[in-house]
């Protein structure tokens, strides 16, 4: 969404092919996929055998399939983007990738890495006969976008053809369309975007902003979903499954916020929602009994930080009902440039950032896992290794070898497990301070450490979660 808006609202891309391809999952090809996959390299023969029998696996009441990928199986879509990745570079090749006579600086080292100028070679290009198109995709949804009418028309014919010729797959003619955003709505995701005038440039022609809302599809289903509920409040037999269907309504409301709030216009989305859900409830005599103050009600720390202030608040039995019109609209963020786990160029980008992290400690770490915990425990204790930068979670120090103890939040004998939120890496005397219960120890290891109070903070919910006494200030 990050890309779509930004070639619609930064580089004026105001035409977009809007391509929906008909049953795509169902109508891949198998021959064309297994190839696709040689030629990028998977050259493995038992593994391409494996994922030829799981296409061919029998289905119950159709028999052997003869084309298409399994429905909700984890593996489609890896395999979407195998037979479509071919299409993306089809699309680049026709402007982004575009091999030119003159060789332009940025083409050729940006601080150390290739990359591709959006410049002066973009500049010349212009002033040739290609057409500017730029895609767009997520799984088999994508999106093409153009400078004018004529080469969307142009490229939408061309794009119909290549998928027909190369990929054996055709396209929806109902759902499939050129939009002009100035115009018109075009739907992604379950977002439908366009462009507003709001300004002016700095030569005097319109400025156009993006304006999103949410999908009326989605508007629907959310408002049904909503609608199911709710209703669910004023049948539930007692106070446990009321709170368990308050919790279940909060987690997909915050759901709700957290993807949808990418778009522009989303609080009048969502209000419109609410409006419709307690306009549908007005006859639910039972869920006005059931409203009450907040009195004692504890309030989760996601609910606090997101949802108290707002006046909208509801409390059902000494639970927060979170109110689903109280949300901020957010941009989405867009990637850094060129990072890709799937080339040798992204990989350096990625490796880049885990610089802070000491290698060798991390391969020490892999080399002598912890044999008396599970294959869990020592895959998580890694990857908190590398999430905390290899430093304490209390202290902050860099650690070094043997000085790294991976500590249970919540203690095995108390019901803990080996999974990733209930464990953190701590130094060898914060992990003795969780533990200590002799006075003379805890303050000589006190004196030791040093601890701030923010520190001593997390330090005690660390020791109160262990079930040992919190340590006072003065002694610190």
């Amino acid at each position: 969404m990050a890309r779509a808006y930004k070639l619609a609202q930064n580089h004026k891309l105001h035409h977009v092919v809007d391509v929906d391809i008909k049953g795509f999952f169902d109508n891949v090809n198998h021959g064309k996929l297994l190839k696709q996959m040689w030629t990028l390299g998977l050259r493995d023969k038992k593994l391409i055998c494996i994922v030829s029998q799981m296409l061919k696996a029998e289905i119950a009441g159709i028999g052997v399939p003869t084309k298409g990928t399994p429905q909700g199986g984890i593996l489609s879509p890896l395999l979407a983007n195998i037979v479509l990745n071919e299409l993306d570079w089809w699309i680049a090749s026709q402007w982004e990738i575009f091999p030119t006579k003159h060789q332009y600086k940025s083409d050729v080292m940006r601080k150390g890495k290739p990359g591709i100028s959006h410049g002066h070679r973009y500049r010349a290009q212009r002033e040739t006969k290609l057409k500017e198109r730029y895609i767009v995709r997520y799984a088999d949804d994508f999106k093409i976008f153009c400078r004018n009418r004529k080469d969307a028309e142009r490229i939408f014919q061309a794009t119909t053809q290549w998928l027909k010729e190369r990929l054996f797959l055709e396209i929806s003619p109902e759902k499939s369309r050129i939009v002009n955003l100035r115009k018109g709505y075009s739907e992604f995701l379950g977002i439908r975007f366009k462009l507003i005038a709001k300004g002016k440039e700095k030569d005097g022609s319109p400025k156009f902003v993006i304006k999103s809302h949410i999908c009326d599809s989605a508007i629907e289903k959310i408002a049904e979903k909503m609608y199911v509920s709710m209703s669910n409040l004023a049948h539930c037999a007692d106070k446990l499954e009321l709170h368990v269907v308050v919790d279940s309504i909060n987690l997909y409301v915050l759901g709700i916020h957290q993807y949808y709030q990418m778009a522009t216009h989303i609080v009048t989305d969502l209000n419109q929602i609410n409006r419709s859900v307690l306009s549908r409830l007005g006859h639910k005599k039972n869920l006005k009994c059931l409203l009450t103050e907040q009195g004692e009600a504890k309030l989760p720390k996601y609910v606090v930080q997101k949802y108290s202030a707002s006046k909208c608040m509801r409390y059902i039995k000494g639970r927060a009902l979170i109110p689903i019109g109280f949300v901020q609209t957010k941009p989405p963020m867009f990637p850094k440039s060129g990072v890709c786990k799937y080339t040798a160029v992204g990989r350096s980008l990625i490796h880049d950032d885990l610089k802070t992290i000491n290698i060798s400690i991390l391969h020490y770490l892999m080399n002598h896992p912890n044999r008396n915990r599970s294959v869990e425990y020592n895959d998580n204790r890694l990857a908190l290794y590398c999430a905390q930068n290899g430093k304490c979670a209390i202290t902050g120090k860099v650690l070094e070898i043997g000085d790294i103890h991976c500590h249970h939040i919540v203690p095995i004998h108390a019901g803990g497990t080996d999974k990733y939120r209930i464990l953190k890496i701590v130094c060898v005397d914060i992990h003795k301070l969780i533990h200590a219960v002799d006075e003379r120890t805890i303050r000589g290891l006190l004196e030791k450490v040093k601890l701030n109070a923010y520190q001593l903070k997390r330090l005690n919910y660390l020791r109160k979660m262990a079930g040992n006494q919190e340590i006072q200030a003065k002694t610190a």
